[in-house]
């Protein structure tokens, strides 16, 4: 489900990405205290083109030299999570949650079962039906998450 930002991030975020905000710009207006952890997990996500697992994070910190083990990555992804800062989602048939850097766009993905990549896909299928289920039964949706599953093109190959 998409998560909403607090309103010091939207406001902040209103006309910038993220990658344009400094890290500790980021952390502080989220009242988080600017670490070397922090930053070096946050530089991971923003630079990596699609979602990474906790243990994508902790293998490309260590062979940066980072000092760090896979619990502290655990501890600052779920801080960044609970600020907003980055997007947690798991994908169908895998026992791994992934991560993003949130940068306050509306995303829905596909996944090849079988090399296992991820790409964004524009456009959002579901607007019409969310306008239908505010119309007919009352109920407004407060976000959502789509991930189609199948086989990619160099797979198929």
């Amino acid at each position: 489900m998409d998560k909403k930002p607090s309103n010091r991030a939207v406001g902040a975020a209103i006309g910038r990405e993220p990658a344009q905000a400094s890290y500790k710009e980021m952390l502080s207006r989220e009242g988080l205290k600017n670490t070397k952890h922090r930053n070096s997990v946050l530089h991971i996500i923003e630079k990596s083109a699609q979602p990474v697992t906790a243990e994508q994070i902790y293998f490309a910190l260590v062979n940066q030299a980072v000092s760090i083990n896979l619990s502290s990555v655990y501890r600052v992804l779920n801080t960044l999570v609970e600020k907003h800062l980055i997007i947690k989602s798991s994908m169908a048939g895998e026992n791994k949650a992934v991560f993003e850097l949130n940068r306050f766009e509306h995303k829905h993905y596909v996944v090849c079962t079988q090399c296992k990549k991820v790409v964004a896909v524009p456009g959002c299928p579901l607007e019409d039906y969310e306008k239908m289920l505010a119309d007919k039964i009352g109920f407004d949706v407060q976000g959502h998450q789509l991930e189609l599953y199948g086989i990619c093109r160099d797979c198929k190959k």
